[in-house]
């Protein structure tokens, strides 16, 4: 790993420089998606773009994108069914500071609202790079609660 951030918590969500806030319905149930989020590690590479692994590793996560980037997380919140956030302890991205990403799973009809934060801190040109992704980072939120939403469709009816 190039860097540690520094270790934030929860409340970092609130008050981050730069957050960037997600929000998409799916038909499964909050318990359904908050299970693929917390307990199925190694699914995430099926349905969220840009994700080549995920897998335990100590008490947090050890991620890998498509395209090299890396990250060692730390689970600071998982409360099922409602809310599960990790925080980014060391990563090989240039400039990241601070880093959490929070999911907040809320029922909405039959199914779930999913709302996803990320809250970041670092160099302004890491900062300046999330405003510019903010399009595309929304997109690919989308595209992985419709892939997740479809996945988990499929695993209850068999």
């Amino acid at each position: 790993m190039a860097h540690r951030l520094r270790p934030v918590g929860l409340d970092f969500v609130e008050a981050a420089p730069v957050r960037l806030v997600f929000v998409r319905e799916a038909a499964a149930a909050p318990d359904m998606i908050f299970r693929a989020l917390a307990e199925d590690l190694t699914g995430w590479s099926e349905w969220f773009p840009g994700v080549a692994s995920v897998r335990p590793s100590g008490d947090g996560r050890a991620v890998r994108l498509r395209g090299g980037v890396r990250f060692e997380e730390s689970v600071i919140a998982a409360e099922a069914p409602d809310l599960y956030a990790y925080r980014v302890d060391a990563t090989n991205m240039p400039g990241a500071g601070a880093w959490v990403e929070e999911w907040r799973l809320s029922p909405a009809g039959t199914g779930t609202r999913v709302q996803m934060t990320f809250a970041l801190d670092g160099a302004a040109p890491f900062r300046l790079m999330w405003a510019v992704a903010r399009p595309g980072v929304g997109r690919s939120f989308r595209e992985a609660v419709g892939k997740l939403d479809r996945r988990l469709a499929r695993a209850h009816r068999s």
